[in-house]
Parts: structure tokens; sequence; C-alpha cells
């Protein structure tokens, strides 16, 4: 499919939480809007008086047919972006935003596809379920989820609604002892994929590679997307 793109605008911050002591939950207008596909992302930019600007891409959480525009921005050590957003931004804040952008890792339901996602990685997924639910396709996208602790993850209570494995590494959950995807859980998952969806830092993404192809996904249909070091 041919994915959209959007160019400059601004978006104003009509609510904001943090989920955690470490993440910021946006919700955004965004002034003439061009509608995303999930697995798209947006710039944002910061302006100083002086004309210094920095900017960092933030994946959408948001479903496509949400009248807001949803971003969850984990704040990292030394992060100019994620550090004002977490620390300074406020609901009726302006912020320029430049998106959507990418056509590489949306999800195209045209073939079954399983995502593996670690970490503040899950947003882009999070996206895919939400339009895979709406859209009743829940049986084409299956996930697996990878957090340290559960109040560490991201829309956690919403990834385990939608059925997705949630693999804790440092705690319980349920009946499952604290430790990363086992082969054995992941393979049921992936069999009759047709692609595969890989997010996450650098480290993650490797590991998660090697995981689907170890249960028999091919290399050529897996996309990944990685970014800086994440809890």
């Amino acid at each position: 499919m041919s994915a959209p793109a959007g160019g400059w605008t601004t978006g104003t911050i009509i609510e904001l939480d943090h989920p955690t002591d470490r993440l910021v939950r946006l919700r955004l207008h965004v002034d003439a809007r061009v509608d995303h596909l999930a697995g798209q992302h947006y710039v944002v930019r910061l302006r100083a008086p002086d004309g210094y600007t920095a900017q960092r891409s933030y994946s959408v959480a948001s479903d496509p047919d949400d009248p807001l525009l949803e971003l969850m921005v984990e704040c990292l050590p030394g992060g100019e972006v994620s550090g004002f957003l977490h620390d300074v931004a406020e609901v009726g804040d302006v912020l320029e935003l430049r998106g959507p952008i990418g056509g590489w890792f949306v999800w195209e339901d045209d073939v079954p596809a399983i995502c593996v996602a670690g970490g503040s990685g899950v947003v882009p997924v999070v996206a895919m379920t939400r339009v895979a639910r709406r859209l009743g396709l829940q049986d084409r996208l299956r996930v697996v989820v990878v957090a340290r602790t559960w109040d560490e993850l991201p829309y956690a209570a919403e990834l385990r609604r939608y059925g997705a494995l949630l693999a804790l590494t440092r705690e319980n959950l349920g009946d499952r002892v604290a430790a990363p995807p086992y082969p054995e859980e992941v393979a049921p998952l992936a069999a009759g994929a047709g692609r595969a969806y890989v997010c996450g830092s650098v480290g993650f993404a490797s590991f998660a590679t090697r995981l689907l192809e170890g249960v028999g996904v091919p290399a050529d249909t897996i996309r990944v997307e990685q970014f800086g070091e994440t809890g």
C-alpha cells in the first residue's frame, strides 16, 4: 500500500499524563492532519527563542480513526526533546510536528503477521492492534511483548486484553515465570505468518530477529524498527 506523508504543521496538546515516572502520553489536535497508517511516526521539533532547534521521531500509538494523535514518549537521560515533553510540556502547548513519516514499517492486513516488541517499542504495535481490533482482524496480527516489569510496560493492560503474549523478565506474570520469550511460546504465534515486525532498542532488535528466525520466520519477511537505548 502507498503510505501517506505529511509536511510540517503544528499540534496542540489536548491531554497529557504520565503512566510511569519515565513515560509521558501526549494526545494532540494536529492542524491540517494527514491520516497515518499504523506503524508510522512523527517528528517533534522544539525551537528555542534564540533559534536553536532540536527534534526527535516518535511512533504513533493512535488508530487513524482517533480524532487525536497519540504519542507515548520515554524520557531518556540527556534527551533534549523527551526531557522537555516529560518535564515541561503542558496541556495547551503548541508543538511543531512533521508527519506522518515512513512506509516500510506499516501494518498491512494482506497477510498474517507477528509483532515482537520490547519496552517502549510497543508503541507502533499498539497502533497496529487498535486498527486490527477495529477491523475485526485480530487473527491476522499476533503480538509478543517483552519488558522488565508490568509497571514499566506502556499499554500493558491493553496489550494483555488484546491477547498479546507478555514476557516479563524481572517478575512473574500469573503462572508465567520471569524470563524472555521462549521459542516454544513464539512458534505457534509465528506459524503461517507472512510478515514480521520487530521494534525496540538495537540490542533487543537483534535478539528478536534471531528468535523469529529460530522459529522459522524467513529473514526477508522481518521488518525492523530500531531506536536508542530504552528500558
